[in-house]
């Protein structure tokens, strides 16, 4: 697609006439037939100005779609929160104590298992069973953060489970309070959430 069909896309997709958007550049409608005809190119001021006023980049408007393509951030999507765990059996009834939740899907060779909530996926990842996987050297050990409403009721629920070594409930700053409980790997789950000091 031409400079001159891309500007003419843009216009058209944000519901603007040619005279329009002559007035919104300060030039003439001609001046905006003849970008969009190609016979002529505007100006490095006004293609800054449109790409303002579309919203795009000046690259969306002066390169080919595949050219502006490579230039563009990607967007990165969470996939799952993967914890290596060397005692798989171990971990996983920890997280489904934690969670209140049954394990959701378990790989029959004991290499995965994973909790879906929230629309999201923690998986739990056998160290044993990893061949052709590698992580690197390391203990591992990643924080995972949790959000209750009730922080003193998440407390005492984990408390009385047993499950892991837990800290005390602490203030961090006006709002932020939490407690951190410790899986049979030692990864810290960060617990925050509603708290009310007496």
């Amino acid at each position: 697609m031409s400079i001159g069909k891309r500007i003419q896309q843009l216009r058209i997709d944000n519901s603007l006439t040619q005279e329009q958007l002559a007035e919104k550049l300060a030039v003439s409608r001609q001046s905006i037939s003849k970008w969009e005809m190609d016979q002529s190119l505007p100006e490095i001021d006004k293609v800054v100005q449109m790409s303002r006023l579309f919203s795009v980049g000046t690259d969306e408007i002066l390169l080919e779609e595949a050219d502006a393509k490579k230039l563009r951030p990607q967007q990165v999507h969470l996939g799952s929160v993967y914890l290596i765990a060397r005692d798989f059996e171990a971990s996983i009834a920890f997280y489904e104590k934690l969670l209140s939740m049954a394990v959701s899907t378990r790989n029959c060779g004991n290499k995965f298992a994973e909790f879906f909530f929230d629309n999201k996926c923690l998986a739990i990842m056998n160290e044993e069973n990893l061949p052709g996987h590698h992580y690197g050297e390391g203990d591992h050990k990643f924080v995972l953060n949790f959000w209750v409403e009730d922080l003193k009721r998440e407390y005492q629920r984990l408390r009385e489970l047993g499950i892991g070594r837990m800290t005390e409930i602490e203030k961090v700053h006006e709002g932020y309070y939490h407690f951190d409980i410790y899986d049979p790997d030692q990864n810290v789950c960060e617990i925050t959430g509603g708290y009310e000091e007496i």
